[in-house]
């Protein structure tokens, strides 16, 4: 079963509390340690604490400090969205949640309000939310004040949104449907989501959006007079006491609220007297309304009663303290007992929680969005501390990752460079180059220690001592015998130098792993929904069917390495057994030559681009493939397609490229691209290190 279960709602007060406590409830009789997590909060009060947190938490007696259970605020997100620093608001969101999910054993996530100036992004917001954490959703919807047409119609287009952003959809809430209305609503719904989604309606219970005394003291700005004790005194009907005490008598109903001028002393007397009478309903309380107090006599009085009813004093005139107390969407605090079994009560009646459990079991998230697969590289990287060399380290770029590397503790670095250069630049760029190591080869400990190294290694191809010399003065050649000694973990290269001057000293002395012919390259590319392998887009111009074959086999395997599930397409003009040519065919013999060497891996080829990600074209071309239209390791069949096709996908579709990785080496050496970011460099260290923690 999924660890987490996402609760959101298509606009304010929908009642998505009930759905939070009846299922925390459930989820507790399931396992031990349940978890409780809101992305977005409202923006809190000057008591620092969000109700909704305080309700559950303090109600079920969760481990959980108030600050571990958000991430943002409303005001905090619509700031940081208005910056165009969307891609924060998820990594500190994915960040908090991740924490939560080592902790628990299931994490019962509370999407935002709607009742800000960001509910224009809170829709949107909820599914980037669900679709980057990777766990299925209930959808909640509030049918008050809506046609049948307008309500179902509302929650169908939600489900279908869901849907088409690959999100799963566990199942559906009609909450607040008057309860003649139940039974159609269910019919309804049951027909529009039929093999969608299971759906339940829920009835209206008009006390769950009566506000409480304390809620109408909060709201009026009002002074407790009497009964402080009894604040949380759920209200019923109210009206304004403005007729003679007889005939206002006969409107009072079940826990009434009277309100009345603060000098109707008649009204105020004879509702606590109805209150105390087992003639007339119970008093939730009473608002005296204009500033009046009564007069001293009736204040003497009303010490003497021994009454569960609270009073309170408002400013506001009698009409506008009437509307306002109409106005108040009533919330369920912790001290709202009645309210919580109600609620509880409602779900375990309407609702099929064990369904929903079972439906949990069978759900299987589809693929990693980009932020959560940038998240789990820096996990991964920081559980295993490595060492990375940047040979390049008078570049800008490189200088700014490094910093900022450095400063999150997640490698160690060594830079190479003029030390003079690299701490100009450094103060010109603002960057932190306390945390780094910078050596310059000429002047470095053991410079003649690597110079004899490469000597003894390359002395058969007619090296000399005083060529080898000049050879550790070359960066790269240095910081890649700092990787062959073991004063590294890593290289990453490139920003300045070629693809070939990066590689050449791993080839010639680093070499590739036993069993390995070929050095290949494969690229992340994270697309908006999912993250695929693109290999080989950097090195092999024009692989043999052998050579392919060894590029799919390492590709896959560096997608499973950093937690991809490996569906291999070798990629080529035509789908299937029908093109015909050179190329295809060579494309067709890597692929068989695959099958058999490794049975157990998920491959399909010859395929074309469209047939191999896209479902609707992969089931019309090759319908009983286990791999058309879901693969995620794509495979080129020549360079040229390769390269050609990730930078067309990165640039027409924005996404991020992470790479080019390079596949079979002993230890990991690394090339950037001349034109590559910061973000780039940044990456492709992560990758490295991660390379580094394999060997």
């Amino acid at each position: 079963m999924t660890k987490a279960l996402y609760i959101a709602t298509l606009e304010s007060h929908s009642g998505k509390s009930l759905v939070v406590l009846g299922l925390m409830q459930l989820l507790l009789g399931k396992m031990a340690k349940v978890g409780y997590f809101r992305p977005v909060i409202d923006d809190i009060k000057a008591d620092g604490v969000d109700n909704h947190i305080h309700t559950v938490v303090s109600h079920f007696g969760l481990d959980i400090a108030p600050a571990d259970a958000h991430a943002f605020t409303q005001s905090q997100v619509v700031d940081l969205f208005n910056d165009g620093r969307q891609g924060d608001i998820m990594d500190g969101i994915i960040a908090k949640y991740k924490q939560l999910e080592e902790r628990f054993d299931f994490v019962l996530v509370e999407g935002s309000d709607f009742s800000s100036d960001g509910s224009i992004i809170e829709f949107d917001l909820n599914i980037d939310i669900a679709k980057n954490l990777g766990i299925p959703v209930i959808l909640i919807d509030n049918g008050k004040g809506k046609t049948l047409e307008e309500f179902c119609g509302n929650l169908e287009s939600a489900v279908n949104t869901y849907i088409q952003k690959e999100i799963n959809v566990l199942g559906v809430v009609a909450n607040k449907v008057r309860p003649e209305n139940v039974d159609l609503v269910n019919t309804r719904l049951a027909a529009e989501f039929k093999g969608k989604t299971v759906a339940f309606t829920v009835p209206r219970v008009k006390h769950l959006s009566h506000p409480t005394l304390k809620e109408i003291l909060d709201a009026l700005g009002g002074k407790v007079l009497f009964g402080k004790e009894n604040l949380d005194n759920q209200t019923g009907s109210f009206g304004v006491g403005a007729m003679q005490l007889h005939n206002y008598l006969t409107h009072l109903r079940e826990n009434s609220l009277v309100i009345a001028p603060g000098d109707r002393s008649d009204i105020i007397l004879g509702a606590l007297q109805a209150n105390l009478s087992e003639n007339y309903p119970t008093i939730s309380g009473i608002v005296l309304t204009g500033g009046i107090l009564p007069e001293p006599a009736i204040l003497k009085l009303l010490e003497g009663f021994e009454t569960h009813v609270p009073i309170i004093l408002v400013e506001q005139g009698t009409f506008d303290a009437t509307n306002s107390v109409g106005n108040i969407k009533s919330k369920i605090y912790a001290e709202s007992k009645q309210k919580i079994a109600t609620s509880v009560s409602l779900f375990n009646t309407h609702i099929d929680g064990e369904l929903l459990l079972e439906r949990l079991k069978t759900f299987e998230p589809k693929g990693t969005t980009p932020r959560m697969f940038q998240y789990n590289l820096l996990q991964q990287a920081k559980q295993d501390k490595k060492h990375i060399v940047l040979p390049e380290g008078e570049d800008p770029r490189i200088l700014e990752a490094a910093s900022e590397l450095s400063t999150l503790g997640i490698v160690d670095i060594t830079l190479l460079g003029d030390r003079e250069q690299i701490e100009k630049k450094a103060m010109q760029l603002g960057a932190d180059l306390t945390h780094l190591k910078v050596l310059d080869p000429g002047t470095a400990p053991n410079f003649e220690q690597y110079a004899a190294t490469f000597y003894e290694l390359r002395k058969h191809k007619g090296v000399n001592m005083d060529m080898a010399r000049d050879m550790m003065l070359d960066v790269s050649y240095f910081g890649t015998m700092m990787v062959y000694k073991g004063d590294a973990d890593g290289m990453v290269s490139g920003a300045v130098h070629t693809t070939q001057h990066t590689i050449r000293p791993a080839l010639q002395f680093v070499k590739t792993k036993p069993g390995i012919a070929v050095v290949s390259s494969v690229f992340f590319m994270c697309l908006e929904n999912r993250v695929s392998v693109f290999g080989d887009c950097a090195i092999n111009p024009n692989p043999t069917a052998e050579q392919l074959a060894e590029i799919a086999i390492s590709s896959a395997a560096s997608a499973e390495a950093f937690g991809i599930k490996a569906k291999v397409a070798m990629l080529s003009y035509s789908s299937g057994s029908s093109g015909k040519g050179e190329d295809v065919d060579k494309v067709r013999k890597a692929t068989e030559l695959i099958k058999a060497k490794c049975p157990d891996l998920q491959i399909e080829g010859p395929i074309q681009y469209d047939a191999a990600v896209d479902p609707l074209v992969g089931r019309s071309k090759l319908p009983d493939s286990e791999v058309a239209g879901q693969a995620s390791v794509l495979i080129f069949p020549d360079l040229n397609t390769g390269n050609n096709t990730y930078k067309a996908v990165q640039r027409e579709t924005g996404a991020l490229a992470i790479g080019p990785m390079l596949q079979g080496l002993n230890k990991p050496v690394n090339d950037l691209s001349r034109g590559c970011t910061v973000d780039d460099v940044f990456n492709t260290v992560i990758v490295t290190a991660i390379q580094a923690q394999d060997n």
